[in-house]
């Protein structure tokens, strides 16, 4: 069952470090303001951000990481065993490596902003944010061919007897292709 977006927000104050939890409100707020979806953005992202601040403990806070091995050492730990979850491998570490990234370029973007005295999106907008080097990370790969298993695939026989029930010619030409 997935997590609300109310739950996740609560997870925040029992975060171990007060200076993490503190701009991950900061982070979530600036998230709202600019329009983003609850479900799918919001909160995956506070989700993979709370789980890393977690991990990084009562010692260190966000601003203390300036090594990309700090962030991958987290990243191992989300992985799988092959016999577990042969696909989802590769789907939750970039899925989690991209929240993370969004994440520190919106803090080392808002650090420009604020030294300079400006208010938040006066000159760098979302797009311009430049990305920081130590989350310069590449997603691991699957190294299956297809993200499928064998037998979710469907094979010629049977895609040609499904389209005689198929009402649209469109569709009909769609799974012919298949």
């Amino acid at each position: 069952m997935p997590t609300k977006l109310t739950t996740t927000i609560n997870k925040i104050a029992s975060l171990p470090n007060s200076t993490n939890s503190a701009l991950i409100n900061e982070f979530h707020q600036c998230m709202k303001s600019n329009g983003a979806s609850e479900r799918h953005h919001q909160n995956n992202n506070l989700k993979a951000i709370i789980a890393f601040a977690n991990f990084l403990g009562t010692d260190t806070t966000f601003f203390d990481i300036q090594l990309k091995e700090h962030i991958t050492s987290f990243l191992d730990t989300k992985i799988k065993n092959i016999e577990e979850d042969p696909i989802e491998n590769g789907l939750l570490h970039g899925m989690i490596s991209s929240s993370i990234k969004l994440f520190f370029r919106w803090v080392y973007n808002q650090k420009d902003v604020k030294a300079k005295g400006l208010r938040i999106g006066e000159v760098i907008t979302r797009q311009d944010r430049e990305t920081p080097a130590l989350v310069r990370i590449r997603e691991k790969r699957s190294k299956r061919i297809s993200p499928y298993l064998e037998t979710e695939l469907r094979e010629r026989d049977e895609l040609l007897s499904i389209i005689k029930y198929e009402p649209y010619k469109r569709n009909k030409a769609a799974l012919a292709l298949f």
